[in-house]
């Protein structure tokens, strides 16, 4: 059976098929024709890491990504975030395809977020702020700047060394503190490991558009309280009930999953601000996996 490095993988994707890749995936997952559970997960306790479990059955297509999250692995020089994706066919259960799935999960949690700012940010935004500058913030920056012509782009992280080197190999603004990032933005992305809130609902404008993506788990947590009231939207109300502690802590009611926003079956929340809670979900991956089998002329796309 083949193997897929990173670098096959990565000549198999581009967001412009992604971003409506991972839309239909998600609106089939909220229809209930794509079965998916919460995923399963192992604490690798005196390692401080982290070892889930994510299948999902679509169609002729079902598969698992095995990942890793080991945030020490940021003092060694490796990704904290390493995973395999293996593909099976629906139909007869043989194994199909592996693949590196690191920078799968890198590029399909952007291209969700891509998917609600299009679908949930004010048309005219201009002005992105991206708390945080690791991989995520690169990627979110280069699948959101596809679905709006932002005109400025701020940066803040807690290393200021760490903002430094990403504004300059993005040519963006660095904001010293995540107050000045976030005020005024009309749209602010939080990518990071906090696991105590570092965006204030405070300095949020009445329609300014938040996608929530770095803290997942119940003990994690990017958004205040008051950054919370608004729409919230999720992926899978089942895994958001069980994995996000900024929903969960601060008893905020979800408005819609994004699949429903997406196939119209909810009316768009266009009298208040509106949240995107992420936390990445088996079906999205499946479709990336979906679309390097079939770039490999081997399968369909889910």
């Amino acid at each position: 059976m083949q193997y897929l490095d990173e670098q096959q993988v990565r000549r198999c994707l581009s967001y412009e098929a992604l971003i409506p890749a991972v839309e239909r995936a998600l609106i089939a997952l909220s229809a209930g024709r794509i079965q998916q559970p919460v995923r399963s997960i192992v604490h690798v306790t005196e390692r401080e890491g982290i070892f889930a479990l994510m299948p999902a059955v679509a169609g002729e297509l079902m598969g698992t990504k095995f990942v890793t999250v080991y945030e020490r692995n940021a003092a060694l020089a490796r990704p904290t975030h390493q995973a395999v994706i293996q593909l099976f066919s629906a139909t007869t259960g043989e194994p199909l395809l592996a693949m590196d799935g690191r920078l799968i999960t890198e590029m399909r949690t952007a291209a969700v977020s891509a998917a609600a700012t299009r679908l949930l940010a004010p048309q005219d935004a201009r002005v992105l702020a991206l708390l945080g500058s690791g991989v995520q913030a690169s990627a979110h920056l280069a699948a959101l700047r596809l679905v709006r012509e932002f005109r400025e782009v701020r940066v803040w992280s807690r290393t200021a060394a760490h903002a430094q080197r990403f504004a300059s190999e993005n040519h963006v603004e660095i904001a010293e503190t995540a107050e000045r990032a976030a005020r005024g933005a009309d749209v602010v992305v939080t990518v990071t490991n906090a696991r105590e809130p570092i965006l204030r609902g405070e300095w949020l404008g009445k329609q300014t558009f938040v996608c929530a993506v770095g803290a997942v788990g119940p003990d994690r947590r990017e958004l205040d309280h008051a950054a919370m009231e608004g729409a919230v939207v999720v992926e899978s109300r089942e895994a958001a009930q069980r994995e996000s502690a900024e929903i969960v802590g601060s008893g905020t009611a979800i408005y819609a999953e994004l699949g429903e926003l997406l196939a119209g079956r909810v009316p768009l929340p266009l009298t208040r601000r509106a949240v995107f809670k992420s936390l990445g979900v088996a079906a999205t991956d499946l479709a990336a996996a979906a679309l390097v089998l079939a770039g490999k002329g081997t399968g369909p796309e889910v």
